[in-house]
């Protein structure tokens, strides 16, 4: 790395110009083209990783409700239990069978509520399941609507696998006509510096550069001045060095040739778990259209390793890591009273690893799962025997 003098200086607490003009034409060129509105480098606010944005955001709040699904990201926890003027309000879904909630359920439920925030992730973390089109355009609506701030994580935006575009591997023109599918809420907002709207985003996973710890926030211009502000007492800006870094990273044709290749790469791990983990037991509750990331459901699965906790504790023992569905459960400070978690039958999977592991881990996870089935016995005998 060659660092000039002058990059060795603070950087802005909204960010390096230069960078915040680059994120800004990102998402005119791929979600605004055809609105009279566009972002300026005003609507950004660069920030050191997702984290720190969303604290951010939560210190910008006023004395207001702030609505959360289960399961959702599990950072949200904390996030939404830092500042005691937030009041969380978990969403839930009528119908817990949907992967998703539908828009009239969300105008009914934000509408009643008196929700002054939604946050989400979309494409959801762990589900891999996505708000787009028709649905998408009515959330951001009905925020407009009941003047109801969405806070959309769009941390995996570029992981789609059901795009129509055809890649130029496969044939397709490789050129700016032809871009893989991504999916932002940008493409729904009327006016940039009037629809409650901010979008969270970054470089640690559709760009896969988490060590850069640079991200950013996109909003109306008046939200971006508060969050500037808040992060000159929270965490003191994005590092500067690694901003000036990040800048060839957001050209168009880098970021179009770049996506179509994770997308191809992830959507082949993908299919191999899909396939392989049924063959050992293991359900897929909803099929991923995004992420990397698969909801399976273990509840087919022998005792006690149908409960996710034991299930980890079994897999650690053979080298292989999942994450437990309780702690997508998220409930900040305690506000539900829980006897036990709906997700108590669930892990999350990530197929961001090789191949190579992704093979080695289901082998595995096959043997521990033949055991269990020979030798059954119930989730507290386990517990104690694990004392």
């Amino acid at each position: 790395m060659n660092i000039q003098d002058a990059e060795l200086e603070y950087a802005p607490t909204t960010g390096d110009t230069e960078l915040r003009v680059k994120v800004a034409e990102y998402y005119n060129h791929l979600y605004r083209q055809e609105k009279e509105s566009k972002y300026s480098y005003e609507n950004v606010c660069i920030v050191p990783g997702g984290r720190a944005g969303l604290t951010r955001v939560m210190a910008a709040l006023g004395n207001i409700q702030v609505g959360y699904f289960t399961p959702d990201y599990t950072a949200y926890q904390q996030a939404l239990g830092l500042f005691m003027r937030i009041s969380p309000s978990p969403v839930l879904h009528r119908n817990v069978h949907e992967a998703l909630l539908p828009s009239e359920d969300f105008a009914f439920e934000a509408g009643g509520r008196g929700l002054g925030a939604m946050l989400l992730s979309n494409p959801a973390n762990p589900t891999g399941q996505s708000l787009e089109g028709d649905e998408l355009d009515a959330y951001v609506k009905i925020a407009r609507d009941l003047n109801c701030c969405l806070l959309m994580d769009e941390f995996y935006s570029h992981y789609y696998y059901d795009g129509e575009n055809v890649s130029p591997e496969d044939g397709g023109a490789d050129d700016d006509s032809n871009w893989p599918k991504t999916v932002s809420s940008a493409k729904y907002i009327d006016d940039v510096n009037e629809d409650p709207v901010v979008i969270v985003n970054g470089l640690t996973k559709n760009w896969r550069c988490p060590g850069f710890r640079v991200c950013w926030l996109v909003a109306p211009k008046p939200i971006v001045e508060m969050l500037g502000s808040a992060g000159s007492f929270l965490d003191g800006g994005a590092n500067a060095p690694l901003q000036k870094l990040a800048l060839p990273l957001m050209d168009l044709d880098f970021i179009r040739r770049d996506t179509w290749a994770l997308q191809r790469h992830f959507k082949m791990k993908r299919d191999f778990l899909l396939t392989e983990l049924p063959k050992i037991g293991i359900t897929v509750k909803w099929e991923p259209t995004a992420t990397f990331y698969i909801w399976a459901d273990l509840s087919a699965l022998p005792s006690p390793i149908n409960d996710c906790l034991c299930f980890l504790e079994e897999c650690v023992k053979h080298n292989v890591i999942c994450v437990p569905g309780v702690f997508f459960d998220i409930n900040p400070r305690e506000i539900r009273h829980l006897k036990q978690s709906k997700c108590i039958n669930f892990v999350r999977f990530s197929y961001g690893p090789p191949m190579r592991n992704l093979t080695k881990g289901v082998e595995e996870m096959g043997k521990m799962i033949s055991y269990w089935r020979k030798n059954q016995m119930t989730s507290s005998n386990y517990a104690r025997t694990s004392m």
